[in-house]
């Protein structure tokens, strides 16, 4: 796991890869380096984790070949001793980079199909003078680019291209406004309008002028094994349980401990129980919330769960609490992350990765992908709900509506949470499916952010959802639960919850691995009979009876609870003031971007418990703070 960059055609080219070193030095603090020729530096900072030895330092050159690679290829060893046998080939190292070399000698761009892991990769054919880059299949690992005439830059972080050549970097506004529907930013965006995220499945090349091509090498595809597909339930779940035991094999190589993530809930667990089975030690961390926030919040306790499973297993588990300097972290947090996230679940990231750092530990596990791939969310839940209730006679409907509507989400410092949820659920129970989905999980109508960003062009503001409706339409249209699968892995996993793992961890010079969002493993969660996900209104259903295996049934069976760090609380109280600084009239009207009048209405109406805005004033916030690090500064 590392960081890397390089810039083509730029005068200075060498002396920006050595600035981007420093920039991202959190990403690789164990050795850095940079190569250059007349016209291109390629820097590289490593965070080592196989082949501890400097021998396997970046950039590493060989032959005609130079490769800055972020990134673990957890079928190395398979790829090694295939390439000695069919090809002779020898090594110097024992690094997956020098195996990712050897390949692209021989096969060429083709070498992206023999690959399973995470990956950023940046290789450079001195021969063709032809830059190679290329995204995993998922987008687990980060990569920005951006193209000024001939000049050409790249990097793993988007504040290194902002602060080495982005002086004229403009703000996209439709990517400010899909953030606020959204909190986060799907791949397809970029905060600013120079700047382009490679897409997950893609490659490009680069010649000398700087020109791009960009291509899919990969893509999640509605081909169906039809032989897998028909596979009774018990089979089905054999085939699962096979390709999961092999992911977590891979997930394990690594010449230094690998520790996991534990929520207590279901994912996690299954993970941290499998890797200590094949390791027969394992350390695991838990973030929970104090006691008061636990009464407020009224969610099921992941920290009693975490630390059942931990005793009975003999992990060497730590919790820890929740209750941080939000005053000080949030700024902090919002700069890491690089682009508007207003999803607080990059605190606990932060905060765990820290921990584990501050320990000793290099790698995490995580259970992350899970709900993407097996139904697992709310909101797909939901929407097969939605269906149901359109059947309801109008009659009843009509009345459902105002009750709802009426009761408030909070009473004292006391959140309600039904309240919440049914007022959430009828703004797009009655919507065709992919306009439900969308208003599901943003936080605004069309209408409702017209008035609220009044500056903006009606397709800025349309953007996001006319891509939506393309994602969604574009696999699985007779398959209704994979089709929001699919949605959600596009979307939701790559741009929201891959994006501040990988910033929050890497900010903490920590490595996380993703073993359900393992290529083969995630191709088999498609490949079988959707239906085995959502049975009897219970969602996941085919990796709960998986599970059983692994989990005792009051973890696999437990009450589902999406942690969240008490921000409602926080809003009141800690950042209450940071509120009234930076969202006050004077600051939002200078911006310009929003209406402050509706800000305002927004900011009362949850103070007086009527509405649960609190995500739409942290997005507020985080986006204020975003605006102070990358554009006044």
């Amino acid at each position: 796991m590392c960081g890397i960059s390089g810039f083509l055609n730029y005068d200075n080219h060498r002396e920006l890869a050595t600035a981007a070193n420093e920039i991202q030095k959190s990403r690789g603090p164990d050795a850095n380096g940079i190569w250059s020729n007349d016209f291109l530096s390629i820097s590289h900072q490593r965070l080592s984790i196989i082949d501890l030895d400097d021998r396997s330092n970046q950039p590493m050159l060989k032959r005609n070949l130079v490769i800055a690679f972020n990134g673990e290829i957890y079928n190395y060893k398979e790829l090694k001793s295939q390439l000695q046998k069919d090809h002779g080939t020898s090594f110097k190292t024992n690094s997956d980079t020098e195996v990712i070399l050897e390949l692209f000698a021989i096969y060429g761009i083709n070498c992206l199909s023999f690959l399973i892991g995470m990956f950023a990769v940046a290789i450079y054919d001195s021969d063709s003078k032809t830059l190679f880059l290329a995204r995993d299949h998922f987008g687990i690992k980060p990569l920005y680019f951006t193209r000024n005439n001939e000049r050409f830059a790249f990097s793993s972080e988007l504040k290194t291209l902002k602060k080495l050549v982005g002086q004229n970097f403009n703000l996209s506004n439709q990517a400010l406004a899909a953030s606020m529907q959204l909190l986060w930013l799907p791949d397809a965006y970029c905060i600013f309008e120079e700047v382009h995220r490679l897409m997950p499945g893609h490659y490009a090349t680069i010649n000398q002028t700087g020109m791009v091509n960009i291509t899919a090498y990969w893509q999640l595809e509605d081909k169906t094994n039809h032989n897998i597909k028909e596979l009774n339930e018990p089979d089905a779940i054999e085939y699962l349980a096979t390709e999961f035991e092999k992911s977590i094999e891979r997930h394990l190589v690594a010449d230094v401990e690998v520790g996991s993530f534990l929520s207590g809930g279901l994912d996690s667990s299954l993970i941290s129980v499998a890797a200590a089975q094949k390791t027969g030690y394992l350390r695991t961390f838990t973030i929970g919330m104090s006691e008061k926030d636990k009464k407020i919040e009224k969610m099921a306790d992941d920290q009693y769960y975490a630390e059942l499973l931990a005793e009975k297993m003999g992990f060497n588990h730590e919790s820890i609490v929740a209750d941080p300097d939000i005053v000080s972290l949030l700024p902090q947090v919002v700069y890491n992350l690089d682009e508007p996230i207003g999803d607080p679940a990059a605190l606990n990231s932060h905060l765990i990765c820290k921990t584990a750092h501050d320990e000793g530990l290099k790698v995490l596990l995580s259970g992350m992908g899970s709900d993407e791939i097996f139904f697992g969310y709310r909101r797909q839940k939901a929407l097969a709900y939605a269906q149901k209730y359109k059947d309801l006679p109008k009659a009843l409907r009509a009345i459902i509506k105002p009750i709802v509507s009426a009761a408030p989400v909070k009473l004292g410092s006391h959140g309600i949470r039904s309240s919440r949820w049914a007022k959430k659920f009828l703004t797009f129970a009655e919507l065709p499916n992919n306009d439900a989905y969308l208003r599901s999980y943003s936080q605004y109508t069309a209408s409702e952010l017209a008035v609220l960003m009044p500056n903006f062009k009606k397709e800025q503001l349309e953007s996001l959802s006319i891509f939506h409706n393309e994602v969604m339409d574009s696999l699985y249209q007779a398959d209704f639960i994979n089709n929001l699968c699919q949605t959600d892995i596009k979307l939701f996993m790559s741009g929201l919850n891959l994006t501040y793992t990988d910033r929050s961890s890497m900010a903490n010079s920590m490595e996380v691995r993703v073993p359900f969002i393992d290529k083969n493993f995630v191709e088999a969660a498609m490949q079988i009979n959707s239906s085995y996900k959502f049975q009897n209104n219970s969602s996941k259903s085919i990796l709960k009876k998986m599970a059983e295996r692994y989990l005792p049934k009051e973890i696999i069976y437990r009450p589902k609870s999406n942690f969240a760090l008490p921000t409602r609380r926080w809003l009141s109280n800690e950042l209450s003031e940071m509120v009234n600084d930076l969202l006050s009239k004077d600051r939002i009207n200078s911006r310009g971007w929003f209406n402050s009048n509706e800000v305002d209405k927004i900011i009362k109406s949850h103070n007086a418990g009527w509405e649960d805005n609190s995500a739409k004033i942290y997005q507020m916030l985080t986006i204020e703070l975003w605006a102070q690090n990358f554009l006044d500064n």
